[in-house]
């Protein structure tokens, strides 16, 4: 196997490939990308046996042929070379040498045969829509994902796609996130499909989109997800289990309306977190029709108060929550204001923007 390539062109794919793959491993080979070169240039893969990432690259292949190489250590070798390089790479018997200018690196290999692949099985629900807007989609709720969480359906996004929508809903049992976007799809209109994706792959799959337009596919089968996003593909296993009944989460009766400027209270919620409870992190709200006062204390007896103009059309509320969640949805609303709903002191809290309703947030009350 010989091929040449520009440095620029490589090192994003190889950037966003080697991000897969595990620090640590179980199989030796799974440190090392496959890298096969054919006639229509290359393709690097990364694996770590529930989520798989393919880059195809058009390049000059002089020979063709496949190998796996150390993934780090080719990603560091390449951010590395300077900038405009032409990088050229060949296999000499049991090994791989990368050449550039006055530099030349020799690298360990394993054969191609020994790489595992994700089995993809057939596909039975598509559906189409702009990179960008999954990737708003993604950042407006991938927060709300449980981390290490015993129940494994919620260390993950539900993704649901429907005749004419794409949805995507997480939760960590105390909080949840959902957004809902237009999409192109093969579901009968009514119904819908579901799946859980993992968390390492709505992380992965957010790192590989942009902003820029262009299409994605999305390919669902009965236990993986295929996107593609043109020469980059990424497979990923499905959680199994039932996710939550996000339906059911989100509060009905909530006629205790407050309105405010979205950066004064992020920025009065930030101050006060300063001498919240470090574990619980818990801030009691005094709301009144034209100010919500934030309080927050800790163990050692210190107080915190920030006083804050906003519009409440009910009498005067006070309520507990988490300061670490409510700044979170503030950290992803894209509006000047919020909308925050209630119905009484022990029940959740409703967040939204009031010009945008294709993203809502709950956030369950603490107990001071």
């Amino acid at each position: 196997m010989k091929f040449t390539i520009k440095r620029e062109t490589l090192l994003r794919p190889l950037q966003l490939v080697t991000g897969v793959v595990e620090r640590r491993q179980t199989l030796p080979v799974l440190a090392n990308l496959l890298i096969r070169a054919d006639v229509d240039g290359i393709s690097l893969t990364g694996t770590d046996l529930e989520v798989e990432m393919v880059a195809r690259c058009a390049t000059e292949v002089e020979q063709p042929g496949e190998i796996t190489m150390p993934a780090r250590k080719m990603a560091d070798i390449w951010r590395a070379l300077p900038d405009g390089s032409e990088v050229s790479v060949s296999v000499e018997g049991d090994k791989a040498v990368i050449r550039s200018g006055r530099s030349r690196f020799t690298l360990a290999t394993l054969p191609a045969m020994d790489f595992p692949k994700v089995e993809g099985g057939e596909a039975d629900t598509s559906a189409t829509l702009d990179q960008g807007e999954m990737r708003s989609m993604i950042d407006k709720v991938a927060f709300a994902m449980a981390q290490q969480d015993v129940r494994i359906f919620l260390n993950g996004m539900l993704l649901e796609i429907g005749g004419e929508y794409i949805r995507a809903v997480a939760t960590d049992g105390h909080r949840m996130a959902m957004c809902t976007r237009r999409c192109e799809s093969e579901v009968a209109q009514g119904s819908v499909k579901q799946a859980i994706v993992p968390r390492k792959a709505v992380l992965e799959l957010g790192r590989l989109l942009d902003e820029e337009k262009q299409d994605l596919t999305l390919m669902l089968g009965n236990n993986h997800l295929r996107v593609t996003r043109g020469p980059f593909t990424l497979t990923t296993k499905l959680v199994d289990g039932q996710f939550p009944d996000y339906d059911k989460v989100v509060p009905k009766d909530t006629g205790r309306v407050l309105s405010g400027d979205r950066d004064a209270l992020k920025q009065g919620f930030q101050r006060a977190s300063i001498l919240s409870n470090e574990k619980y992190r818990g801030v009691r709200l005094v709301i009144s029709p034209e100010q919500l006062v934030i309080q927050a204390n800790n163990p050692e007896q210190e107080e915190a108060e920030e006083t804050v103009a906003v519009a409440f059309n009910d009498e005067q509320l006070e309520i507990g929550f988490n300061v670490s969640y409510l700044l979170d949805v503030l950290n992803v609303l894209d509006s000047d204001g919020v909308r925050f709903s209630v119905s009484d002191a022990n029940s959740s809290a409703l967040l939204e923007s009031p010009d945008d309703d294709d993203a809502l947030y709950v956030v369950m009350p603490m107990r001071l």
